[in-house]
């Protein structure tokens, strides 16, 4: 059984401010650690259900959070950026399960440090007209390529989000959302057992979790945090500027869509 984890950190438990994401602050040297055995309490967990390769991608920021030399040796890990699909760099085909862990509700979604891909940047994304945060998005990529959501971790505001969408996925709640910087916390160790625990189980269902592909074409739509924003992207061809504050795209697949977020991430910050 081969097993790809995505792995963020705003959804990590003992995670609630910025500065324990941002590279360079002593408060993320802590989080990296934390994020790095959360990661190893899935990757025991999904050892123990049957998995047999398990490659993990680091996902968060300049993608080289995870410590290597304390990442659990089974797994393979993808480090840094930029990179091809982003926070599915990687993922295959021939993988039989998709799992997001620290992940987070989607920009304007009420939970913990939320947001969609880039906090700068977007205000809010759209995917046919449905506001979408990364495990929406990525999961349909996933679901793209007939791999199914097997485990999504972070908040109760990402369980709540997400579930209608992966409604046989395993979700294991690590904090509730008491703000977008304040939460109440699962103890380190019991987010690690329930981690461990709920990766099991995933790993035991994967066999008869079915994948929906979605429907194409799609229409990715960027509400951004401000104009002059909306402005830079504007100026590649493909783009349709809907208004001041959105710019559209229209996409074949879900590939493309992440192809056109990432690039206006990188963008972005041209602007700064």
């Amino acid at each position: 059984m081969r097993v790809y984890i995505s792995a963020d950190i705003e959804g990590v438990a003992g995670v609630v401010s910025p500065a324990q994401c941002q590279a360079g602050h002593a408060e993320h040297e802590k989080a990296r650690l934390l994020m790095t055995h959360e990661v190893n309490a899935v990757i025991e967990g999904l050892l123990e259900g049957g998995a047999t390769e398990i490659l993990v991608n680091d996902s968060h920021g300049p993608m080289t959070n995870l410590l290597p030399d304390l990442l659990h040796p089974a797994a393979d890990v993808i480090l840094g950026k930029p990179k091809r699909m982003n926070m599915a760099c990687g993922l295959a085909g021939g993988f039989d399960l998709f799992c997001m862990i620290g992940h987070h509700s989607r920009a304007g979604g009420g939970g913990v440090l939320s947001h969609t891909t880039n906090g700068f940047a977007f205000h809010e994304v759209r995917v046919n007209g449905v506001p979408c945060g990364e495990p929406a998005i990525y999961g349909a990529y996933a679901a793209e390529l007939g791999v199914p959501v097997g485990l999504i971790s972070g908040d109760d505001r990402t369980e709540a989000e997400n579930r209608p969408l992966f409604p046989d996925a395993q979700f294991a709640v690590v904090k509730h959302a008491m703000g977008e910087r304040a939460a109440r916390q699962v103890s380190v160790t019991r987010a690690r057992q329930l981690l461990r625990e709920k990766a099991q189980k995933a790993a035991h269902n994967s066999a008869i979790l079915a994948p929906v592909p979605p429907k194409g074409p799609f229409r990715a739509e960027f509400t951004v945090s401000r104009a002059v924003l909306a402005d830079q992207f504007a100026v590649l061809p493909p783009a349709i500027r809907i208004d001041p504050m959105t710019v559209a795209f229209d996409c074949a697949t879900m590939d493309e869509v992440i192809g056109w977020m990432t690039a206006l991430s990188a963008m972005s910050f041209a602007v700064r």
